[in-house]
């Protein structure tokens, strides 16, 4: 079969939906499948412009490409999962978050925009009309796919994937620090666990690794690590290698991931492939479709006094962290996690 898998990326951003893209078009390929990724730059403001990126993806014709038919058309992300075509199944990773359950919450803008309204009833009118043009919808998550029911009364099954090079994650010796990979922007929350650092009774130090989605935050972060007077106990790793990611990982006392309501989050996977146990939060969604507290990590308020009594926890009692990650690891393997799965389900659209 030729297929396209469709989704949208702003320039220069890479996160778990550009990995997710490029992990399923390696698993069709694996599979005999010819597979391209047609990524829609997006802008998100003013808001008018998702208006047009709306329109955009409805005149795209996908149906054929130099006079070949495109047998199947997998979307990801809108707007284009919203693109038409006569065999489209979709695997949703998020709608436009800003519309729905983010819309008055303190990381939404959208709200506060003089067209605001209009162009999130326009989102979610589009959404409610138009996702079920799919013969089979998806989403990447529980999380997920409880949203789009909320919101749009539209069902769908979650399909969980693995995260890229799965098989590569191994545990070693824990050493003296706790371990937060991800992009650094304000829904990852990675201020909560500076002012977490803040209220801790150890001596608890915290590696951050991942790239900013703007230098301005980056920097922002550095600045109230040092007003706590917690920056001696952190570290800014930025972006790092596969291998040294895999390091870092194996070699922490447990992983730190607290965003907020996580539509699905590689991190918790890879901490699990780890045999690390994870620290998040009670709000932070898809990572709780993971993480049972006391069985597998930690799961605290999202605040950080709380945060802080389970980070001193684990610093304190190591054979219990140790516990924890391998009963993570244990249950990572009886979810039977694995690509073949998600081909065989999107291509049979059922």
């Amino acid at each position: 079969m030729r297929i396209i898998i469709a989704t949208v990326q702003v320039p220069f951003v890479r996160g778990g939906a550009e990995m997710q893209a490029e992990g399923l078009r390696e698993a069709l390929r694996a599979a005999g499948h010819e597979a391209e990724i047609v990524a829609v730059p997006f802008k998100w403001y003013p808001p008018a412009k998702i208006l047009d990126h709306i329109l955009s993806c409805r005149l795209l014709d996908l149906t054929e490409v130099n006079g070949t038919p495109v047998d199947l058309l997998i979307g990801l992300k809108f707007p284009a999962y919203l693109i038409p075509h006569p065999n489209k199944v979709l695997w949703i990773i998020h709608q436009f978050r800003t519309a729905y359950e983010l819309w008055d919450h303190q990381f939404g803008d959208l709200i506060y925009q003089p067209d605001g309204a209009q162009v999130r009833e326009a989102i979610r009118d589009a959404d409610r009309k138009l996702i079920p043009e799919a013969k089979a919808v998806f989403t990447d998550s529980l999380n997920v796919a409880k949203r789009l029911e909320t919101s749009c009364q539209i069902k769908a099954e979650p399909l969980y994937h693995p995260p890229r090079g799965a098989e590569n994650f191994y545990s070693a010796k824990a050493d003296d620090y706790f371990f937060f990979p991800s992009r650094l922007c304000l829904p990852k929350r990675q201020k909560l666990i500076l002012e977490a650092l803040q209220h801790t009774r150890e001596p608890v130090r915290v590696r951050f690794a991942g790239t900013p989605d703007s230098p301005d935050f980056a920097e922002e972060l550095r600045r109230t690590a040092k007003a706590l007077h917690v920056d001696k106990r952190v570290e800014w790793l930025g972006p790092v290698s596969e291998e040294e990611k895999l390091r870092l990982y194996a070699n922490s006392l447990g992983v730190i991931y607290p965003p907020l309501d996580e539509d699905y989050g590689y991190v918790t996977l890879e901490a699990m492939l780890s045999s690390k146990p994870v620290i998040t939060c009670s709000d932070s969604g898809g990572t709780l479709e993971f993480i049972r507290h006391q069985e597998t990590g930690l799961v605290a308020a999202p605040a950080a006094e709380a945060i802080a009594l389970t980070m001193d926890h684990l610093w304190v009692h190591r054979k219990e962290a140790e516990l924890l990650g391998t009963t993570g690891r244990l249950n990572y393997e009886r979810l039977n996690i694995s690509w073949t799965h998600v081909v065989n389900k999107l291509l049979s659209g059922r």
